[in-house]
């Protein structure tokens, strides 16, 4: 919840150890509520733009950034209990007491996404 104090760590990491970075589970979670079949998200996606922009600023800066991993692309399926909060750009119609029919649902955060990887980050 800190993207100015990743961007810290990454160019103390850098400048410690000169070698490739390498960012996961990097994720944010909240009690996703499915609203009309549909998720909107919009404080996972500025948590997401945010600290890959903290990402930018750090690789701009001499920090050999290889990449960034979210925690996690689907929302946990193994987990039999404590779903309080849900951390993928993919919803699971699911919750504590209920398996319910487990489909697959893409958040906003999804096609946001998708739009960030096609361009490499250029678009956050």
């Amino acid at each position: 919840m800190d993207p100015k104090g990743m961007e810290i760590a990454l160019l103390d990491l850098g400048a410690k150890y000169h070698i490739p970075v390498i960012v996961v589970e990097n994720g944010y979670g909240a009690k996703d509520e499915l609203v009309d079949g549909k998720i909107e998200g919009d404080y996972r996606i500025e948590y997401m733009k945010d600290h890959l922009q903290s990402l930018k600023d750090a690789a701009a800066k001499g920090v050999d950034i290889r990449g960034s991993l979210m925690w996690a692309p689907i929302d946990i399926l193994s987990s039999h209990a404590d779903m309080e909060k849900w951390y993928g750009v993919i919803y699971v119609n699911r919750d504590n007491q209920d398996l319910k029919d487990l489909k697959r649902i893409p958040k906003k955060s999804f096609a946001w996404y998708q739009k960030v990887i096609a361009s490499n980050g250029e678009e956050l």
